[in-house]
């Protein structure tokens, strides 16, 4: 998928535990059938034992989402995927490092809780646009009402563009799509500048050496180009560039 800039949405979808994030990740993978109905499972994103025993996000993943909007353009939505339990709070900073706005996802039935306010502050604090999320409204339990007036209440965020969904049986999921391509700005950046990338994740493979999770700020990044990692000095050679769409793409 080879688009322009202002067609790409870089997003972080944070939450308290248990709120959704990870079923909401599934169902807007579903929508965009990059998993067939036979290969998928829940919690896709989940690809560590302990994560998939335990039903929780330990680390942050990666997907990217292609969709079509309403508009007629192709937008390609890099969703990062983050955990929600204090343990992790790092994982999720670092992942906002990344994005250019978030998805603050609060449970109908619970409201804003403890992990809600705490990531919601993270994002406030880069500055990053918030769109407010409501899931599991099919719930008997469900007080939208309530939510939407916490989240005024106690984070001082604005209600008039939030979403209303459940993740569970993907209602108002194209609202969502919609709601990002229109709210979330595009990636900004100088395309003719030196390459400048932040990690997000890196993780070391038998075959393939380092595989490393990266968002482009300046300048572009080729096959066989030579960069050199800041941290530690060392240069090294791109053997293979691509995407994570539940498995890679070159």
């Amino acid at each position: 998928m080879n688009i322009g800039r202002e067609f790409v949405r870089n997003i972080s979808i944070i939450a308290h535990i248990d709120h959704g994030k990870s079923t909401l990740a599934d169902r807007m993978i579903q929508h965009a059938h990059l998993v067939s109905d036979r290969d998928f499972r829940d919690q896709i994103l989940d690809t560590m034992d302990i994560e998939r025993e335990r039903g929780i996000t330990i680390k942050s993943n990666t997907v990217t989402i292609p969709y079509k909007a309403n508009d007629g353009a192709e937008y390609q939505i890099n969703l990062i995927d983050t955990p929600g339990h204090v343990d992790f709070s790092y994982e999720v900073s670092r992942s906002l490092a990344s994005c250019d706005g978030v998805l603050l996802l609060v449970d109908a039935s619970q409201g804003v809780e403890a992990q809600t306010i705490a990531n919601a502050y993270k994002a406030m604090e880069r500055d990053l646009p918030i769109v407010p999320v409501i899931n599991k409204i099919d719930l008997a339990s469900a007080d939208i009402d309530g939510t939407l007036e916490e989240i005024e209440n106690e984070l001082s965020l604005s209600t008039d563009n939030r979403v209303l969904c459940s993740a569970k049986t993907g209602e108002g999921v194209e609202d969502l799509l919609e709601a990002i391509v229109r709210l979330i700005p595009p990636p900004r950046g100088n395309v003719s500048a030196p390459l400048r990338a932040i990690i997000f994740d890196a993780q070391y493979t038998r075959y393939r050496g380092a595989v490393m999770n990266f968002r482009i700020v300046d300048g572009t990044l080729r096959k066989g180009d030579v960069i050199r990692l800041m941290h530690t000095g060392k240069v090294h050679t791109v053997e293979e560039l691509g995407l994570m769409q539940v498995k890679l793409v070159p």
